[in-house]
C-alpha cells in the first residue's frame, strides 16, 4: 500500500510538472523571439565586419573585434565607470533604503503620505530627471551651487556634470536620489511580513534595538535584501540615459552602453559595436553568477539557498 501511495504521489508530481512546462511553454518561446534570437544575432555580428554604410553581406573576422576591444582603453575606461557606478550607487542605495525601510515601518502619524512621497523620485522617468539635475546642477544657473555658495562651502561655482573629477559622482548621486525608493519599497515590504512575537520576545530577553535589528531583522529580510540588490545591480551595470543625458556620453563618464551605442549608431560599426555589447553582456551573467552564489538565493524563489 505505501509502495502505492508512492508511485500515485509520483505520478501526481510528474503530471504537475508536465502541466508546469506546458503553461511555461508560450513563455519560453516568446522569450526565444524577443530575446534570444537578437542576443543570438548580436553574438554573431561580433565576429564579422558589418557596418551600417556598406551593403555588402559581413564577412566572417574571428575574434578580430574583441582584440581591437582589448586594445581599447576607452573601453576599459568604460568597464571602470561601469563597476565603479554600479558598485558605489548600489551600495549607498542599499543601507539608506534599509535606513528609510525602517523608518517608515515604525507606526506614527502621515507614515501613508511618507511612503507615497518616498515613490515620487522613482516614478519620475529617468530622462526626466537626469535634464532636471543637469539643470539642477548647472554651474552658472544651477541652483545647487547657489545654495553651496549660499551656505559658504564652495568659493566658485563647480561644473559638476562637466568636471571629469566630478561628473562620475554627479551621476552617482542623481541615481541614488532616483532609485533609493526602489531599494526602500522592497525592503519595507519584507518588514512587513516579519512576526511582532519575535521582538516581543527579543524585547523581554534584553536585547536593545541594535541588537534586534542584526539578529532578528536583518538575517529575515536578507533573502529579500539578496533579490533587490541582484535585480538593482544589473540594471545599474547596464545604465545608459542617465549618463547620456547628464553628460552627453563624456569619456569621464560613458558606460558600456554608452560606448557600444557610439560605435554601433555614430560610428555606424556594426561588428565591433556588437562585439561591445556583447561584452557588457558577459559582464552583466558574471556579476549575476556572483551575486547568487555569494547570497545563496533562489531568483525563483526567494530563499536563501541550500
Amino acid at each position: 500500500m505505501v509502495a502505492r501511495a508512492r508511485r500515485g504521489l509520483s505520478a501526481l508530481a510528474l503530471e504537475r510538472r508536465r502541466a508546469a512546462w506546458l503553461f511555461l511553454l508560450p513563455m519560453v518561446v516568446a522569450l526565444l523571439l524577443v530575446a534570444g534570437w537578437p542576443l543570438a544575432r548580436t553574438i554573431w555580428l561580433s565576429f564579422t565586419d558589418a557596418r551600417l554604410d556598406d551593403l555588402a553581406p559581413p564577412a566572417f573576422v574571428g575574434l578580430l573585434n574583441y582584440a581591437f576591444l582589448a586594445e581599447d582603453p576607452e573601453w576599459w575606461g568604460a568597464v571602470r565607470n561601469t563597476l565603479v557606478f554600479a558598485i558605489v550607487s548600489v551600495a549607498i542605495e542599499t543601507v539608506l533604503g534599509i535606513v528609510i525601510a525602517l523608518a517608515l515601518d515604525a507606526r506614527m502619524r502621515g507614515r501613508g503620505l511618507m511612503r507615497a512621497a518616498m515613490l515620487v523620485p522613482w516614478a519620475i522617468p529617468t530622462v526626466v530627471s537626469a535634464q532636471m539635475w543637469g539643470w539642477m546642477l548647472h554651474d552658472q544657473v544651477g541652483v545647487v551651487n547657489e545654495a553651496l555658495l549660499g551656505l559658504g562651502l564652495i568659493a566658485e561655482p563647480l561644473a559638476f556634470t562637466a568636471d571629469p573629477d566630478l561628473a562620475l559622482w554627479a551621476v552617482v548621486a542623481v541615481d541614488v536620489w532616483k532609485t533609493t525608493p526602489f531599494m526602500a519599497l522592497l525592503t519595507l515590504a519584507a518588514l512587513q511580513l516579519l512576526p511582532g512575537e519575535l521582538y516581543e520576545a527579543a524585547e523581554i530577553d534584553g536585547l536593545g534595538p541594535v541588537g534586534r535589528f542584526f539578529r532578528i531583522t536583518l538575517p529575515l529580510i536578507r533573502p529579500a535584501l539578496m533579490v533587490a540588490i541582484i535585480f538593482r545591480t544589473l540594471d545599474a551595470l547596464r545604465v545608459f540615459d542617465l549618463m547620456y543625458v547628464l553628460t552627453g556620453g563624456s569619456a569621464a563618464t560613458a558606460s558600456m552602453s554608452v560606448y557600444a551605442r557610439r560605435h554601433l549608431v555614430e560610428f555606424q560599426d556594426v561588428g565591433y559595436g556588437s562585439a561591445a555589447a556583447t561584452g557588457l553582456f558577459l559582464v552583466i551573467a558574471a556579476a549575476t553568477v556572483l551575486l547568487v552564489t555569494l547570497g545563496r538565493v533562489r531568483l525563483g524563489a526567494g530563499e536563501p539557498g541550500r
